[in-house]
């Protein structure tokens, strides 16, 4: 049975005056239909560019796409109109997303009036329903964005993403530039949405407790590669990849009784201008030898867990 989405060595460069940055190298995963997709990092790391890849939002310069078995790497303008209608993207910032001059009601409007599917009668009902299902209030149904909190900008950027009733919906840090109260209230939205609408996420963040709080599976990015994928529970109990334990070593820890130990990582990182091949995090690792200079792919060391590490069986007591 075909995965949902199915992304194969998926690439995507863009030409600078010092050379071809490979934003996105080389990066394959599987997101079957109802789960969330994490995929973590820190700023810089190809996330957002992976995303508005697959949704085709950005044209790929290598690899596949596959959306429920079918190839749409590239398609036509009549496909990919009916592409939009089935993949959706969150922007991370409401404000600037949405359009200054258009009232909530209109912008969530928007989507139901260009498709052409509906009676002017329809569009109302349709469009008072969505606004309800995100929790706007009747009383800001007229108001414009600038006259918003940003939980309510994101809120209408909810509604006009699901307008279309999408199946799989990309969400680029939806929460970042919220309050952390106002985070758990989209979160909570996002989740109910997911269940009732039996909708399909990639989730871009770089905040591990927002990603461990929404995820099924977990991706970790680093300098446009994956470095480990697996299971969001497995990740924070058992994480392999170098990488990935500095990561989780910065959450901070209220447990008092339990010494906290922060990995910090040294060195350089590397240009993401035409890199040399093999592990890119080698100039930061602890434990990189002359063998991380090689080529290397996401191996699968125990059910369903990827790294991408020459060392990983040796550093996790695998024979």
């Amino acid at each position: 049975m075909a995965s949902f989405i199915e992304v194969k060595n998926l690439k995507k460069y863009f030409q600078t005056s010092r050379g071809m940055v490979h934003a996105v190298d080389d990066v394959s995963f599987k997101i079957e239909e109802g789960t969330t997709m994490g995929v973590v990092g820190e700023s810089g790391c190809g996330k957002s560019t992976l995303g508005r890849t697959v949704i085709h939002l950005l044209e790929s310069t290598g690899g596949e796409i596959l959306y429920q078995g079918e190839d749409v790497t590239h398609v036509n303008s009549h496909k990919l109109a009916a592409l939009r209608e089935d993949m959706q993207i969150i922007f991370q910032d409401p404000y600037s997303s949405l359009n200054p001059r258009m009232t909530v009601r209109d912008t969530i409007r928007e989507p139901l009036l260009l498709s052409e599917r509906f009676s002017k009668q329809e569009l109302d009902v349709e469009t008072e329903r969505l606004m309800d299902m995100v929790g706007i209030e009747q009383r800001l149904w007229y108001a414009y964005p600038h006259e918003l909190d940003g939980g309510r900008r994101q809120r209408v950027g909810i509604g006009r993403a699901l307008a279309l009733s999408p199946k799989f919906v990309m969400c680029d840090e939806p929460v970042s530039a919220l309050d952390v109260s106002i985070q758990a209230q989209i979160l909570n939205l996002l989740m109910d949405l997911q269940q009732e609408r039996k909708l399909t996420y990639m989730f871009v963040t770089h905040d591990l407790s927002v990603v461990r709080h929404i995820s099924t599976h977990i991706c970790v990015m680093y300098l446009g590669q994956l470095v480990e994928t697996c299971p969001s529970k497995e990740l924070f109990i058992s994480p392999m990849h170098p990488y990935t334990k500095a990561l989780l070593s910065a959450i901070p820890s209220v447990d008092i009784h339990t010494p906290h130990k922060r990995i910090e990582l040294k060195g350089e990182i590397v240009s993401p201008i035409d890199p040399e091949p093999g592990c890119r995090f080698a100039a930061r690792c602890l434990y990189a030898t002359p063998a991380c200079k090689q080529p290397m792919k996401l191996e699968e060391i125990s059910a369903n867990h990827f790294v991408s590490c020459c060392r990983v069986k040796e550093l996790n007591g695998f024979s």
